[in-house]
């Protein structure tokens, strides 16, 4: 391991990897030296930051896959484990918006799908790679939030109460492994970032006004890459 290079010989995971966020860190792991394992639904944006890490000099491994899919995420599992021993860290980050609406207008079917992504297939993953993460040196696990999952907004009923859900199951994961494991779970609120789903958010907004993905990116390798790892057990980054 090296300055340059400190996550030289480590293996990660981002979800949501093709765009907005999740590219931008899993770009910044690979620029670090770790080695990127990048899902999202679409390949051809996979690709084309696989192509990026590579220019930049790292190295990473595409796996297009429907998270909604019950069946993809032991199938990812599987094919992760028989490449590798161990998962240093996994990057909790696809999600879905849905619609913005009142409570009693919520849609249920949007509803259904929308906590399958944001709630039950992050546990499927948390319990998917459990047993590679527990065999890594120093596992992180970093899921990232917003604000309405611990402030109520009206009409972010829906998405608030899947991040609201995410946060507390992540933090249980956490307090269940850190005294036998070295696993430790952070939870990142990047606030107002210029991404996609911030646009469909708020139409009227002008992105220029905002942070841009790599912010958030760089504040997720400083987590990941602190020299006091144990007294960040728990941590949770304020965007």
């Amino acid at each position: 391991m090296s300055d340059s290079l400190p996550l030289s010989g480590k293996l990660a995971l981002v979800t949501g990897a093709s765009r907005g966020i999740g590219a931008a860190t899993a770009l910044a792991l690979g620029k670090a030296g770790a080695h990127v394992v990048l899902t999202a639904r679409t390949s051809g944006a996979l690709e084309e930051i696989e192509e990026q890490i590579h220019q930049a000099g790292g190295s990473a491994t595409i796996a297009p896959l429907d998270l909604t899919d019950g069946e993809s995420i032991g199938r990812l599992a599987g094919a992760v484990a028989g490449r590798w021993q161990a998962l240093d860290y996994l990057v909790l980050n696809a999600a879905m918006l849905g619609t913005l609406s009142s409570v009693p207008a919520i849609d249920a079917k949007e509803f259904a799908r929308l906590m399958t992504l944001n709630v039950t297939a992050q546990q499927a993953l948390i319990a998917a790679f459990d047993p590679m993460l527990r065999s890594s040196q120093d596992a992180r696990i970093v899921a990232l939030t917003s604000t309405v999952g611990q402030t109520p907004r009206a009409y972010w009923a829906a998405y608030g109460a899947s991040k609201a859900a995410l946060e507390i199951l992540v933090q249980c994961y956490g307090e269940e492994m850190k005294n036998i494991s070295n696993i430790r779970t952070h939870i990142v609120n990047p606030g107002a970032t210029r991404t996609a789903m911030r646009a469909k958010a708020f139409p009227g907004e002008d992105p220029a006004t905002l942070k841009g993905p790599e912010v958030v990116a760089k504040a997720i390798l400083d987590l990941i890459v602190a020299d006091t790892p144990t007294g960040y057990s728990g941590a949770r980054i304020e965007g």
